[in-house]
């Protein structure tokens, strides 16, 4: 009798230990604490002044054009994610996917304020990825960041701002180092136009290759780009579908695709030069680049549905990976095929003397290309992978208006307004048709490595 007795109480003093360990198990697994608020019990304001700063930075960042800032947005979201992740019972670090990424734990008896996290993230990932800006633009990264800290006293206590801000910066250092390993990526900015980059003339079945363009003849931009280190894409899906072949007949589907934009160009609407315009992006210091053109997109509609703050990292989280995977595969596929321009073709095939529409609207300087091959297109592949991940969290029927260039006059940057993130998406391809500066082909295999990039991301285990 006592020894059933002394083994009921064993098993039961058994499973209540095991209980204990149970719940203790998964309070670490999901590194969350009872004392302190919710992520999405707090509005995106934190993260709209950080998103508004970056698209006024990267207009006058030096190197920082496509893709190297799409890779800068995806680390900065990855850094602001984990940052406050903690604090989103719903949702999972994600960290486990990079080998190599060891990120800080918060302690789940102490209290955290994940807007004072977040703040610190950002700030540090700006400082880091932003180290060659003007003195103007490094104060705006200082006020802002001392600013917000300076509210958030008004709610909580010196001792909690101060543990939440080093978390955050702790988070942000820990990132920052894991893309320090991507050594064809983290520096990149620095040497856009490396001298060691020879364009081939010839490919391997004697097609003409893409060479710098006229007007301007600028040097290859990012020609390695292809070999920086993906967020989902699978080393698989990277290299892009081969193009239509190079041919200078007529009857050739080559042909006909060239034909199609020097009659789109020569025969130009007025519509048509407004799309054009409209998500051109291409010069540095008149816009923001093609990638914080999506950023902008995401902050406009951050703020007119008041997301919470989880949401809202959600999305840039997936918006920059996605677009950073992009632009990855994108330029592998540009290197690997080197298709040319329309200008190029053109001039030498059908019309010589013939220009692009894209003007430069401060200098003057007309007929331009940019200065990578043709095939993909980088803005079809920006365009395609944001107008998933917008669909993936506010919906395939969402009507928008955008307003990114509502006050310019340099160009026609007048709203336009879809009915669809798909259909924005679109049209952002193939836009490059009536600028001259992409066949057909390129924004059709451009929108599908973006779809492809964020379709991986999506896949992602984000929630639990």
């Amino acid at each position: 009798m006592d020894q059933r007795f002394s083994i009921k109480r064993l098993n039961t003093g058994f499973l209540v230990i095991l209980l204990l360990l149970l719940i203790n198990a998964c309070t670490i697994e999901e590194n969350v604490t009872s004392i302190s608020e919710p992520a999405n019990s707090f509005d995106a304001t934190v993260a709209l002044k950080w998103n508004g700063l970056l698209i006024d930075i990267d207009r006058y960042a030096p190197g920082y054009r496509p893709p190297a800032a799409a890779r800068l947005m995806a680390y900065t979201g990855l850094a602001a994610y984990e940052s406050i992740v903690p604090g989103m019972p719903e949702y999972h670090s994600i960290a486990s996917n990079y080998v190599g990424l060891t990120l800080p734990t918060t302690n789940v008896e102490l209290e955290y304020y994940w807007p004072a996290s977040l703040n610190a993230a950002y700030a540090f990932m700006f400082r880091s990825f932003y180290p060659h800006i003007s003195d103007e633009d490094k104060a705006k990264i200082d006020a802002l960041e001392s600013n917000l800290n300076a509210q958030f006293l008004g709610e909580i206590t010196e001792a909690v701002l101060l543990r939440s801000n080093a978390f955050g910066k702790a988070v942000a250092k820990a990132v920052f180092e894991y893309s320090i390993k991507d050594v064809y990526g983290h520096d990149a900015y620095l040497f856009p136009r490396p001298d060691n980059y020879i364009p081939p003339v010839t490919g391997p079945n004697g097609e003409k290759l893409w060479q710098p363009t006229f007007p301007d003849y600028t040097p290859a931009l990012f020609p390695y780009w292809g070999k920086v280190k993906p967020f989902a894409m699978k080393q698989t899906d990277l290299l892009g579908k081969p193009p239509i072949p190079y041919s200078e007949d007529p009857d050739s589907k080559f042909y006909q695709q060239a034909n199609e934009v020097r009659i789109t160009v020569n025969t130009l609407t007025h519509d048509e030069k407004w799309i054009a315009e409209f998500w051109s992006d291409d010069f540095y210091g008149v816009t923001f680049e093609p990638a914080a053109r999506q950023v902008a997109i995401a902050n406009q509609l951050v703020e007119n549905e008041q997301l919470a703050l989880d949401r809202a990292i959600e999305l840039y989280a997936k918006l920059g990976m996605a677009m950073c995977d992009a632009g990855i595969s994108i330029w592998l596929t540009k290197y690997h095929y080197n298709v040319m321009r329309p200008v190029q073709f053109i001039r030498n095939v059908m019309e010589p003397g013939w220009k692009t529409a894209l003007n430069h609207p401060y200098t003057g300087v007309k007929g331009i290309s940019p200065e990578f091959p043709a095939y993909p297109s980088g803005h079809s592949g920006f365009g395609g992978s944001a107008a998933l991940i917008f669909t993936d969290i506010f919906g395939s029927n969402y009507a928008f208006v955008d307003n990114c260039h509502k006050d310019r006059f340099e160009f026609l940057g007048m709203p336009r307004s879809f009915n669809s993130f798909l259909e924005a998406g679109m049209e952002n391809a193939y836009s490059r048709i009536p600028l001259g500066v992409h066949y057909r082909m390129d924004c059709d295999e451009g929108l599908r490595l973006g779809y492809l990039a964020a379709t991986r991301v999506m896949q992602m285990d984000w929630k639990k």
